[in-house]
């Protein structure tokens, strides 16, 4: 069975290799508290950019936002005169909110994610008992992406593949010869994302992998997300094709899809949910937006008892 996107994906990394085609310049910005990089990807020649994965500082225990972190991919993006096109989310993230509306209106750009988010609106839009004021069409994004749309930072061709597991909904964005690949693999050393949220899936997220490890070897890889493997004491989320196909603990060539299936489900079974899935998930299906506010002028997050 042909897939016309990935062989689309790895001729364009192809080009950059060969020089027939520019590679685009990435800055990672990482937020230790909730354990994400947010990456700024540029074309050197029109300076046109996209922000993925963006972090809002949010303190659970105040309710209160702020936004430090995304402060200084702004003051980056202004130092270095970039022109930000997209502001592009790999996932509905659980772990952290997305700031970027707050960046949207800071630096502008299209405001962008998988086309499956209806997926994950319609299940999370229930368990917050959200009401009928929630659109549940993936309204609240400018653009929602196919598996294989292809789009470009500047003169840099980019394209948009589905790599449900994690979520239903994860996207990888593969810019020139770097893909950024969300929530479905960590560093070598850390192994892969779980797929115990609803819609999750460790088979489905296995074949995810397997095709992102179809990519040139050379491909550059951003993470999402690092933990610091036990045995190294610093953060990383660069990594390599061939460096995860070699070497990821969990499914490095020669892994197959029943023991990682069987893995990666033991293991989840042993995981506690994220610290901040309750305020992130509600804020991150409505675009990064919070919910409404109430009669008396505040919004507020639902905690569900005993739902999840």
């Amino acid at each position: 069975m042909s897939d016309s996107a990935l062989e689309t994906a790895i001729a364009q990394v192809e080009k950059v290799e060969r020089g027939q085609a520019p590679a685009p310049v990435v800055r990672s910005f990482f937020d230790e508290a909730t354990f994400t990089a947010t990456h700024v990807v540029h074309d050197p020649a029109t300076r046109q950019a996209a922000v993925i994965d963006s972090v809002l500082d949010y303190e659970a225990a105040s309710g209160r936002t702020s936004h430090t972190t995304a402060q200084k991919v702004v003051d980056y993006v202004r130092a270095e005169g970039l022109e930000v096109q997209w502001q592009l989310e790999t996932h509905a993230h659980a772990d952290h909110l997305s700031a970027a509306p707050w960046l949207q209106a800071q630096l502008g750009g299209k405001l962008a994610i998988g086309a499956e988010i209806v997926r994950v609106q319609s299940v999370f839009g229930k368990i917050f008992n959200a009401g009928t004021e929630f659109a549940r069409d993936g309204s609240q994004f400018d653009r929602l992406f196919h598996d294989g749309d292809r789009f470009a930072i500047g003169g840099i061709e980019a394209i948009a593949l589905h790599v449900p597991g994690h979520t239903p909904a994860d996207m990888a964005f593969v810019i020139g010869d770097a893909a950024f690949i969300g929530d479905t693999l960590f560093m070598p050393d850390y192994g892969t994302a779980r797929a115990d949220f609803p819609g999750g899936e460790a088979r489905q997220l296995f074949r995810s992998i397997r095709r992102l490890m179809a990519l040139p070897d050379a491909t550059r890889v951003f993470l999402c997300h690092d933990y610091k493997a036990p045995g190294r004491d610093h953060f990383a989320w660069e990594t390599t094709i061939g460096a995860e196909r070699r070497d990821n603990i969990h499914v490095h060539d020669g892994v197959g899809e029943d023991a990682f299936a069987a893995m990666r489900t033991a293991r989840d079974a042993t995981l506690s949910l994220p610290n901040l899935i309750m305020p992130s998930v509600q804020v991150n299906m409505r675009g990064g937006r919070m919910p409404e506010p109430e009669s008396n002028g505040t919004r507020y997050i639902k905690i569900p008892i005993d739902a999840l």
